[in-house]
């Protein structure tokens, strides 16, 4: 712009004055840009401060943060302090930290909502837990259900006047003598019997482990949950309930029913040995059946169809 200005004043022999202001420049403007010509463009540059950090300071911070991993920027800024390393604030001694990325263990682990629930690969992984509210001839009671992941069957219930902590470590207790060798992961909301430390203690001793859903995100525990859906609508609330006895013999009925049915996926025991029921109808002639496990025929119910022992079509195995 000085170099254009210039040039047009000594050939036009017009005042730069009258250029500027056809520019659309101002003259003082004009006259900063003479003052820097030649110049470097870092008029708007950093400049640097007598209190900036320097490059030795920004790396024995580094070192001394690396001597002790376990200690916060504040702590560490009045230790290096006490140690004669370097006299800094504890928001710089945060923002060299920041900038290392070495502060990334303080974030924890980013949150795994959303990105799907790994399905357990044989019975008695997961052991769904769930508590709901049953109206009894008007009075309100508490069904406790315990719900095998993998194959949907109930493994264990009870219906009782109240449901305190103490009461569900009794049902799983139950549940657990059902099944003495399993050590399923128990999956609850975060009602407040689980989340006592009464209970975590008992799940401790017994040697399984808890997982707490997301809270205010009952989809989380959604098998358990539909479940007592199922079981409300399909048979207390459509059955006439005279009291407490008889709503526990009808729902015993039904869970016979609901584990037993030929189109439900449920653990059965044949002697001693556990074997997993499929949907073979569902799945056709040509299904396969993983190694280990027994097949039934919906139409056979009750009779076993082969022991399988490879893997193979129940076709084949029903032919063997």
């Amino acid at each position: 712009m000085v170099d254009y200005v210039n040039y047009w004043t000594e050939r036009a022999e017009i005042p730069a004055k009258q250029i500027v202001q056809w520019l659309g420049v101002a003259s003082s403007k004009l006259y900063d840009w003479k003052q820097r010509y030649g110049k470097v463009n870092e008029h708007n540059g950093a400049i640097p401060r007598d209190f900036w950090m320097e490059d030795w300071e920004k790396k024995a911070i580094l070192d001394f943060h690396h001597s002790n991993p376990l200690e916060g920027y504040r702590r560490l800024a009045f230790m290096m302090l006490d140690a004669d390393v370097v006299a800094v604030s504890p928001s710089s001694v945060y923002r060299v930290l920041r900038e290392a990325g070495v502060m990334d263990r303080f974030n924890g682990k980013k949150s795994k909502k959303g990105t799907g629930f790994g399905q357990p690969s044989k019975p008695h992984d997961h052991w769904h837990i769930d508590v709901s509210y049953l109206n009894i001839c008007g009075t309100f009671y508490f069904m406790c259900s315990v719900l095998d992941g993998c194959s949907r069957s109930i493994v264990h219930w009870e219906i009782r006047e109240k449901m305190e902590e103490c009461d569900v470590e009794v049902i799983l207790q139950r549940a657990r003598e059902k099944y003495p060798g399993a050590k399923p992961r128990i999956i609850t909301d975060n009602g407040p019997q689980f989340i006592s430390r009464d209970f975590k203690e008992f799940i401790r001793v017994a040697g399984m482990t808890h997982v707490k859903t997301s809270p205010y995100y009952p989809q989380s525990n959604g098998k358990i949950e539909r479940y007592h859906r199922t079981i409300k609508g399909d048979c207390i609330r459509v059955t006439q309930i005279e009291s407490v006895e008889d709503a526990r013999r009808i729902v015993e009925e039904y869970v016979r029913h609901y584990n037993s049915s030929s189109d439900c996926a449920f653990v059965l025991e044949v002697g001693k040995i556990e074997v997993l029921l499929f949907r073979v109808w569902s799945r056709g002639p040509s299904a396969t059946v993983p190694a280990g496990l027994i097949a039934y025929d919906t139409g056979l119910v009750g009779r076993e169809v082969a022991a399988v022992q490879n893997p193979g079509t129940i076709r084949q195995r029903m032919a063997g």
